[in-house]
């Protein structure tokens, strides 16, 4: 029984050495409000700044590896919720990719339709006159032994039988018959197509006639009234007709002379002429017509202004 207070005084000894010491508390407490008010004061200049410099370059790295290990983990949460915005992102590229390919596919084809439409307005305004745009739609079958188009303009536009065709190039044709919204228009180059030529330089007069023949082979043949004239290559010829009984008005552009030889049967002078229109690849066409047409679209006036 008496070791008991020898025990209890060793285990009191121990609590004892296991709890700091009150004064060294207070000191350390002191010396870190000395240091904090050092530092703050001191600035860049504080006497911790050496130490700071110290753990900075000595623990710099590992913060650098540590973030760079760690970071793929921590940015999945971010990935998956990015993942949704950037697959409508892809699809919304993708639809303005296939938009531009479409523009850039098509910009060819709106470009040729513009100049030709831009042709169409000089050329009424060279003529002075009035015309009804329209379109080819349609060509007539090889099996109709005709060359003739058909256009997307028809009586509700003003258009009637026997008026004068054109394009920015030249001659086409004339109307042959009409709907109330299409009509049918007879090519130059029928070999049915019998139409008044001009030679520009001479202003012999004669007959042109179509050989039924479409494509880069498509020809004239012109008959002049006087056999005594021979038309040099390169002449151009012009329509000659008349502005009111029709159906080709004077002085639309025709093609030029490719080649001259007397026919021996009908002594005669005759002369090839390549046509200035392109027939196989008629487009945007313009159909004159008198300036006060009622219609039921915009017609190109004498000017080479829309009204």
């Amino acid at each position: 029984m008496a070791e008991r207070p020898d025990r209890e005084k060793r285990w009191r000894g121990l609590e004892e050495r296991s709890r700091p010491r009150r004064s060294t508390l207070v000191a350390l407490l002191l010396a870190s409000a000395t240091l904090m008010t050092l530092d703050q004061q001191a600035g860049e200049s504080s006497p911790i700044e050496p130490v700071r410099a110290a753990v900075g370059a000595a623990f710099g790295p590992v913060e650098t590896i540590t973030s760079a290990a760690v970071r793929p983990f921590t940015a999945v949460p971010t990935w998956f919720r990015s993942k949704d915005g950037l697959r409508r992102d892809i699809t919304d590229l993708e639809s303005e990719n296939a938009a531009l390919r479409e523009q850039v596919a098509s910009s060819g084809y709106d470009r040729n339709r513009l100049a030709e439409f831009e042709g169409l307005t000089r050329a009424a305004a060279d003529l002075g006159r009035s015309m009804v745009p329209a379109r080819v739609v349609a060509h007539g079958s090889a099996q109709s032994f005709s060359r003739t188009v058909t256009i997307d303009a028809g009586s509700d536009a003003g258009l009637r039988p026997d008026m004068t065709v054109v394009n920015n190039d030249g001659l086409v044709g004339r109307v042959l018959r009409v709907t109330s919204r299409t009509a049918t228009v007879l090519l130059l180059l029928d070999a049915e197509s019998v139409v008044g030529g001009r030679i520009g330089e001479s202003m012999e007069v004669g007959f042109l006639r179509g050989r039924g023949i479409l494509g880069q082979e498509g020809r004239l043949d012109l008959e002049l009234l006087d056999d005594a004239v021979v038309p040099a290559q390169g002449d151009t010829v012009v329509s000659w007709g008349s502005d009111g009984a029709g159906p080709y008005v004077p002085g639309v552009l025709v093609g030029r002379v490719t080649d001259v030889f007397a026919s021996v049967r009908e002594q005669a002078q005759r002369a090839v002429i390549e046509p200035f229109v392109d027939f196989s690849a008629l487009d945007v066409v313009g159909v004159i017509v008198p300036g006060d047409t009622a219609s039921d679209r915009a017609l190109i006036q004498a000017d080479g202004g829309i009204g």
